[in-house]
């Protein structure tokens, strides 16, 4: 007798359940053509021109490439949206926003404020991009915004005035991964800048008023203070730490868990809880094509010619340094001090700096007098010179 009932009540439910299941499973299979091309489930919005006049809605209205926004999200009214803009659940897009063609919004990231957002951008879920307060932030084209990063709010800086305009820009390609966050400038005439081509890996923290040069590698957890410089082609290891107003030179290597307190020149290493020069970096400069053979035009301006001088750029960038810092003592260093025609073992450091800008050939390489003027460039007024030196290394 209860077997039979048993049997009846599942009879009974499955008769119940198949007209669902089989609107369900016509619904999640419309759903998934449609998430081949846009990733989400969306409803279709007509194409928004902040400069199109009211005769041009009804070609705005039969635009072929409409964005495609999912119900769940909110989007003001007043937004700009691209063409083939794709906006997934939970995402909010604010009145002054502006997203350019192909952008990419997962589920739960947020644009807020005066933002503009380049074409082909990406927003991974939980991505925060803009803030509500005066100024602008902007985004190049074919950027990503990792998981959970939070780009262009309010800077961390006590000394910045609630009303205040604060700005940040950044550039093209830019591969920005999750939980990083970079701030807006902290006052009207400064601004947070990025170049292009940069892998700022996760969880790494840009402040207020930094200037971020191109293709540059920062691992994770490396955290600039305000107003660092950091130039062209750097690396630097996970877990490292660089103090207000401090520049890093093109080519450079800070090595992991550093604290960088002081300048680090170009075509150098640094390492240790206060880091000090360890020598040229030397597997940096091979990687990037500092050879004669590939003729790498690698300073604006610089004649082709002058390029044939690369052959030599090791020897003489490892003679500077070790000129510039070494200690007289160490193997081998009269006779590189005496390729370029100084003996001297007593001379202050700006005495040698003297002695190698008056080595006609040595400057004629282009990387050496970039170094020099980087030296030089450190013990400026306002600036914090350089990272000492403890011993050479071979890179």
């Amino acid at each position: 007798m209860a077997a039979a009932t048993n049997s009846t009540l599942l009879k009974l439910k499955l008769k119940i359940r198949s007209p669902l299941f089989a609107s369900a499973l016509s619904s999640s299979r419309s759903s998934d053509s449609l998430s081949n091309q846009h990733l989400f489930s969306t409803t279709t919005f007509r194409y928004a021109d902040a400069d199109a006049d009211s005769s041009s809605d009804s070609k705005a209205t039969a635009d072929p490439n409409p964005y495609v926004v999912h119900p769940s999200a909110d989007v003001h009214s007043n937004a700009i949206i691209g063409d083939g803009v794709s906006i997934g659940p939970f995402c909010t897009i604010g009145s002054s926003a502006k997203l350019g063609k192909g952008c990419r919004l997962y589920p739960g990231s947020h644009v807020f404020g005066n933002t503009e957002i380049g074409d082909h951008c990406l927003l991974m879920p939980g991505a925060v991009v803009g803030d509500h307060l005066p100024g602008r932030t902007v985004l190049g084209r074919n950027n990503v915004i990792g998981h959970h990063a939070v780009i262009g709010v309010k800077c961390q800086d006590l000394k910045y005035k609630i009303g205040d305009e604060c700005f940040l820009h950044i550039g093209d390609n830019n591969e920005i991964r999750e939980h990083t966050s970079i701030h807006r400038s902290s006052k009207p005439s400064d601004k947070t800048v990025i170049g292009d081509n940069n892998l700022i890996m996760g969880s790494c923290h840009i402040a207020h008023d930094c200037n971020i040069g191109n293709n540059n590698i920062f691992s994770n957890n490396t955290l600039l203070a305000g107003h660092v410089v950091v130039e062209d082609y750097i690396h630097t290891a996970g877990a490292i730490v660089v103090h207000q107003f401090c520049h890093i030179g093109s080519f450079s290597f800070v090595g992991g868990g550093s604290v960088v307190s002081q300048d680090v020149p170009n075509y150098t290493m640094v390492a240790g809880e206060r880091a000090e020069l360890r020598g040229l970096n030397l597997e940096g400069l091979r990687r990037h094509g500092f050879t004669a053979t590939e003729k790498r035009r690698w300073l604006n301006g610089i004649d082709s010619k002058i390029i044939e001088a690369l052959a030599s750029t090791h020897l003489s960038a490892r003679a500077i340094f070790i000129l510039l810092y070494a200690k007289v003592e160490q193997v081998g260093i009269y006779a590189l001090c005496g390729c370029i025609g100084i003996q001297e073992d007593k001379l202050c450091f700006e005495e040698r700096i003297t002695k190698v800008e008056e080595d006609k050939e040595l400057c004629k390489v282009p990387s050496v007098c970039t170094m020099i003027q980087s030296l030089r460039d450190s013990f400026a007024q306002n600036r914090r010179g350089i990272c000492k030196f403890r011993y050479f290394s071979g890179s």
